[in-house]
C-alpha cells in the first residue's frame, strides 16, 4: 500500500512563554503567515510587537522563502508573540540544522524564557513577597 502524502509538507515545532503555548507549522515557499487563522501582522498589532514576528527570518536572511501557520493559546499578546518566535526558530533549526542553528542561537531565539509569574504566598496581604504591615504600638 503506498504511503499517504500530505497536502503540504511542513516542519512542526512548539514554542512556549509564561502561560502561552504556540504550535507552529513552517512551510517552504511564498505564502501568508497566519496566527489563529488571522494574518500575523494583523494579529500582532501594537507599537512594541508590530514586526517582531519576522525576526527569525531576518536573522537568517530568508524573509520570503518561508511562511508559517500557528495556533496559540493562553497568555497575553506579548507572551504569545515570544512563544511563536521560539516555535518558528525551532522549526527553522530542525529544517536546516547546520545552516540556521548558529545564527538563531546567537540572536537568542532558541532559548526558552522560563520566567513565570511568582505565586502569591499565604499571609502576605495580596502580593507574592510583600509583608503585612505590623502595628506601631
Amino acid at each position: 500500500m503506498p504511503k499517504k502524502k500530505n497536502k503540504k509538507d511542513y516542519t512542526y515545532a512548539v514554542g512556549r512563554r509564561r502561560s502561552a503555548s504556540a504550535r507552529v507549522r513552517l512551510f517552504r515557499g511564498k505564502g501568508e503567515s497566519t496566527v489563529n487563522g488571522k494574518p500575523a501582522d494583523k494579529y500582532f498589532v501594537g507599537s512594541i510587537i508590530e514586526n517582531k514576528w519576522k525576526k527569525p527570518f531576518m536573522v537568517i536572511d530568508e524573509v520570503d522563502k518561508y511562511y508559517f501557520t500557528a495556533k496559540v493559546t493562553g497568555g497575553g499578546k506579548q507572551g504569545q508573540l515570544n512563544a511563536v518566535l521560539l516555535g518558528v526558530s525551532r522549526a527553522l533549526s530542525k529544517l536546516e540544522e547546520e545552516k540556521y542553528r548558529i545564527p538563531l542561537k546567537k540572536a537568542g531565539l532558541l532559548t526558552r524564557d522560563s520566567r513565570v509569574r511568582e505565586r502569591r504566598k499565604v499571609g502576605t496581604g495580596g502580593k507574592a513577597r510583600r509583608k503585612k504591615q505590623s502595628p506601631k504600638r
